[in-house]
Formats: C-alpha cells, structure tokens, sequence
C-alpha cells in the first residue's frame, strides 16, 4: 500500500487526514456497538460476584459517572473534532505530560478490554457449539486477526459492519429480557447487598463493582475517537454521545434485574469466572426453547462489534500520538486512499493478540479498570479548562465527572492499581525520551 494519500486536506502539521463519512446513526450505532458486548455479557457476571444483586445499583452508579464523563467527551470532541481523543485534548487544554498520560492509558485500558471482547466471543461460541472452554484461546486470536482486517479497510466499511452486528445484538438482548421476566425470582434478591469476597465490606464492595461496571459504559468515547471522521461534528457529536448512553443505561439496568432474578448472583458470577459466558446460565432458567442459542447469537455478534470498534478507536489514538512522535511516525501513515492508518491498526491487532493469552476475563477487565478511570479523569479535567464560550454544560459536570473517577480507580483489587501506576511511571520515562529525540 502507498504511504502517500490522495485527495486529502492536511493541517498545519502536514499530516494527513482522514475523510468525513459518518453520520448521526453511524455514530450512534459505533458507540453502542463498543458499549453494548462485553459490559452486558461478561462484565455483570464479575459485578455480581463482587457485590452480589447490589450489583444493579453499581450499574446505576457507574452510569451516573459515565454520563459526566459523556457529556465532557462530547464537548470536547464539538471543539476538538479530531482523532485521538483526550490524547488530543490533554495537549490542548492541559500539558503535554498529560496529554501523553490519556493516550497511554487508552491504550492500555482498551487493549485489555478488547482482549476480555475477544475470549468473552470465544466463550459463548464454545459453549454455544458444546466444546470444551479449554480452547478458549484459539477462536478468540481468530476473531483479533478477522477483524484487524475489517479494520483496515477504513471507516465506511468498518460502520456498515457494525450496524448489522448491532442490530443482531439488540435483538437477542431484547429477546433475553422479555422471556426472562416471568422466570426471575425475588428471592434471588436478598440479601441485597452481599460482600461476596470484598474485604471493605458492602459499600466497599458497591464501589469496587461500580468501577469494573464503569467501564461498561465507555465505548460513547469511541464516537469522540473518531470525531475527525465524523460529519457536522459539533451537532453530531453531542447527540450521538447522550442518545447512546441513554439507551444503554436502560438496557444494562433490564439485562442485569433479569439475570440475576434468573441465575442468582451467584450463578452469574461462576459462569463469568469459568466460561466467560455468565449470561447463558440465566437462559437455562427460561421457558422458551432454544433460549440459550439465541442468546449466544447476540452475544457472539455482540463482542465482534466491541473487537471491531476497539480495533478502530485504539488505532486512531495510536494514529494521533504517531502525528505528535509521542509513538513511531509509522503510526501516523495512512493507506493510499486516507480511510484507515494501516501501521497503527496492525500494532493495535497484535497487542490485542498479546493480551488475549493470558485467558482470563476477569484479570483483563479488573485491569482496564483502573487505567479506563485514570483517563477519564483527564477528560473531565480537560473540560474544566475549556473557555466558557465553548462550554456546553456546567462546569460541576466536569468536576463531579473528575472526582468520581479518581473516587473509583482506587476501589479497584491494590495489586491492580499498584501496577497502574507503575506503568504510568514508565509511560512518562518513554514520553520524556521521546521529547528529548524531538528536540535533538
């Protein structure tokens, strides 16, 4: 592939840029495909097993907290409308330490959650096709390299894709809600608020659940990530962002009360530690034949759109810290006809592959976590600096959006967060040989 694009505007830097060519439902349907998969499918599994049916109320919270953050992306991205994200805004509106600080973190964070998409699609398809979860490793390393390859054919044929796997989703969760109603149990509820194995007790274990379920709700930055190839982005991206969380808000709350109503938090729990399917053993409980394959179907397509969208939002921040040399200038590179940077997809895909070894989704989802809620904390603290005729809401949004993130990072296992922050430490010795490289 040629390393020179055609037909394309550059900015003041010279490098060049990515087309125009997604609209309000192409935003929308991006963001609920990198919402709505592992966060529904796996993740209420682990809550569950940290905070027993009070796990719903961390939902609830989480969502609180996301809808800050949300609505601090969408009025950074409406006056920033380039890739990259808090990447791009910590250079603006903080300091390049910063700045350097949330690309890092994204990558991080996303690449572990996309790792947990991938063997939670390994896991309903094991179980769906009757095979041992012993091989889990195998078919998820299949769906990174499968979709590496959407992903690098740009943009427009990435969105056409996700559509048709968001729709098929939609419906099974639908599907999951309505035959599940009359088989939840209200004793499945008591006691409300349980431990589980949380040393900090019932609160503690509310705030620990709420920061993994947190990280259910962030693929609305996945429309912000992908804000310079967004069209109108003032207007679209601030739609796109609120109307998603919106709609997912209400479906977590409705798929976590019925699976837990069904399976127990317990049940769901197991299931997440040793199948990655959690959800599947709700259906067993259902009356409907064949409940669980529909359910697999939706699962399945489910994490290949969070894959496909984390694929698409981790390479366009790789793409932003290449322009700025923070990472190999390869990574800035676009293919002949400007719709996808090739190097940087390619990397992304294989630190994914790398990640989805270790085999467990617990481990890669507790690990996004803390590094997910570090970098929205620089969002938040980037829309506190944003001039007031740029400002789209209050600026309490962005401070309580800010507080609560920090709040939660720290309710996290320790070793998880100790880790955290020794790999923010190292970022910064990379960052600071980076500058002085630049500046020789």
């Amino acid at each position: 592939m040629s390393e020179q694009p055609i037909h394309q505007t550059t900015r003041t830097t010279g490098s060049p840029q990515l087309q125009r060519r997604l609209g309000l439902f192409g935003a929308i349907m991006m963001g609920m495909g990198a919402m709505v998969g592992t966060g529904v499918f796996v993740s209420i599994g682990i809550a569950a097993g940290i905070a027993g049916p009070s796990a719903i109320l961390a939902i609830a919270l989480a969502a609180l907290v996301a809808i800050c953050n949300g609505l601090s992306s969408a009025q950074l991205a409406a006056s920033h409308p380039v890739s990259g994200g808090t990447y791009e805004y910590g250079y603006r509106y903080l300091n390049p330490r910063l700045g350097f600080t949330a690309g890092w973190m994204f990558l991080i964070a996303k690449s572990a959650s996309a790792a947990t998409a991938a063997l939670g699609f390994a896991g309903y398809t094991l179980d769906a096709l009757g095979f041992s979860q012993d091989y889990l490793v195998i078919p998820a390393l299949a769906a990174v390299t499968v979709l590496t390859l959407v992903a690098l054919r740009g943009i427009h044929q990435s969105s056409v894709t996700n559509i048709a796997i968001v729709s098929v989703t939609l419906l099974s969760l639908l599907f999951f809600v309505i035959a599940g109603l009359k088989s939840a149990s209200g004793a499945n509820f008591t006691p409300f608020f349980d431990p589980g194995p949380d040393e900090a007790g019932p609160l503690g274990a509310l705030f620990h659940a709420a920061a993994l379920m947190f990280v259910a709700y962030t693929g609305y930055g996945r429309i912000a990530t992908l804000g310079e190839e967004v069209r109108d982005p003032k207007r679209t991206i601030p739609k796109a962002i609120v109307l998603t969380m919106m709609v997912t808000m209400v479906l977590y709350i409705a798929v976590s009360a019925v699976g837990i109503g069904t399976a127990g938090a317990g049940g769901l729990s197991g299931a997440a530690g040793t199948r990655a399917a959690p959800l599947v053993v709700a259906t067993r409980q259902f009356a409907v034949p064949f409940s669980s394959h529909i359910l697999a179907v939706g699962a399945v397509t489910a994490m290949l759109g969070v894959l496909l969208n984390l694929i698409l939002g981790l390479s366009r921040v790789l793409l932003a810290m290449g322009r700025r040399r923070d990472m190999p200038g390869l990574f800035a590179r676009l293919d002949e006809g400007g719709t996808a940077p090739y190097w940087a997809v390619l990397a992304v895909g294989a630190a994914i592959a790398g990640l989805v070894l270790i085999g467990n989704v617990k481990t890669t989802w507790s690990f996004s976590a803390f590094t997910v809620l570090i970098y929205y904390a620089l969002t938040n603290a980037a829309a506190l600096r944003l001039p007031a005729e740029r400002r789209l809401y209050p600026a309490w949004v962005a401070g309580s959006g800010l507080l609560a993130c920090l709040f939660l990072a720290f309710w996290v296992e320790r070793q998880i967060w100790a880790i955290g922050l020794g790999l923010i430490a190292a970022g910064w010795a990379w960052h600071a040989v980076a500058r002085r490289r630049r500046e020789s």
